[in-house]
């Protein structure tokens, strides 16, 4: 045991042996759990064969999947053994990626973590040579926050263009509504002319009233599930018109006056606001830049910085001060509306 943690230490050459062997490994696990679901195949074509049916006697997709079982984690046994135990918060998780409009499986999540860790340690460590330790915490950082920030990033666009065609939605139910349909088949109008994400979200709604549930519920899982402030004014509107009645069209109709305004003051706030974010880039980014242009015209200027301790507090203290200026900075353009 002795000599494989010398081995492992020495020169940071057992870290690259350990990561050349690992890459290929979470390679070969990351693709047997994007194709794993080939196992399924003859199970989904029967599924796909009882819609079909179904479909001619007016049953719609909802009542169908209902009767499916509760999807794993992960197709690999030990993997999904794995995450129950080692993910306190998987419902969570499962949220997060439902809310990025994704359909993965936090297996696939897992995986792909796995294989940016190992691949961000065989860079640390063979292009810059850093040491093992470094090239371990680099590859556990990037594992962790790659995906995280991947799946925030989507979930952040889902969110825009939600925002951007959820008031046409709103405008198409109360045209329904107007004509004399009930709440249900104009929300079921909207989801199949609206684009997703809207239209996928009101035709989950649609097949939730369908197989019998309460509307207030459908509408809290999926006011859950966008997690947008816009959405749950809808989701008001419509509890409160339920127990006191009133003339939906109208509720709705003064709901869309709102959106719209609410999108309009975030649009002038944005274009406002975009002189100070710019500023707020450009200053954050020259210290770094000129770093990076000193160093490669004069290299040995610039290492002592790095080498001798007060060199490093300074660069410590610099870069506590550029984040902390930074931030104040987009603190003072962001606005809640």
């Amino acid at each position: 045991m002795t000599d494989l943690l010398e081995y492992l230490g020495g020169e940071g050459a057992g870290m690259e042996a350990l990561i050349v062997v690992l890459l290929p490994i979470g390679c070969i696990l990351l693709l047997f759990g994007l194709f794993s679901g080939n196992e399924r195949a003859p199970f989904n074509r029967r599924m796909e064969t009882v819609k079909s049916r179904n479909q001619v006697h007016g049953t719609n997709e909802a009542q169908v999947s209902i009767s499916r079982q509760k999807n794993k984690n992960s197709e690999i046994a030990f993997l999904n053994t794995l995450i129950e135990n080692a993910f306190p918060r998987q419902d969570m998780l499962r949220l997060r990626i439902d809310r990025a409009g994704m359909s993965f499986s936090i297996g696939i999540y897992v995986l792909t973590g796995l294989l940016i860790a190992v691949t961000m340690g065989l860079v640390s460590s063979t292009l810059s040579g850093a040491p093992a330790t470094i090239a371990i915490l680099s590859g556990i950082t990037a594992g962790l926050s790659f995906p995280h920030i991947f799946l925030g990033w989507m979930i952040k666009r889902r969110q825009i263009r939600f925002i951007e065609y959820f008031p046409d939605a709103i405008d198409l139910m109360v045209r329904g509504l107007k004509a004399g349909l009930p709440i249900g088949e104009s929300i079921k109008t909207a989801g199949q002319e609206i684009p997703d994400p809207v239209g996928v979200e009101m035709r989950r709604v649609t097949d939730g009233i369908r197989i019998g549930r309460k509307m207030d519920d459908i509408l809290a899982e999926a006011a859950q599930r966008v997690n947008l402030q816009e959405f749950d004014f809808f989701t008001i509107a419509l509890s409160i018109q339920a127990e006191t009645g009133g003339n939906l069209a109208e509720t709705l109709g003064n709901l869309t006056d709102v959106l719209r305004g609410r999108r309009q003051i975030k649009r002038k706030i944005k274009a406002l606001s975009s002189e100070a974010k710019a500023s707020a880039y450009i200053i954050g980014s020259l210290p770094f830049i000129m770093t990076l242009l000193i160093y490669l015209l004069s290299p040995e200027y610039l290492i002592g910085l790095f080498n001798d301790p007060r060199g490093q507090a300074m660069v410590a203290f610099g870069l506590f001060m550029i984040f902390a200026g930074v931030g104040v900075m987009m603190k003072m353009v962001k606005f809640e509306i």
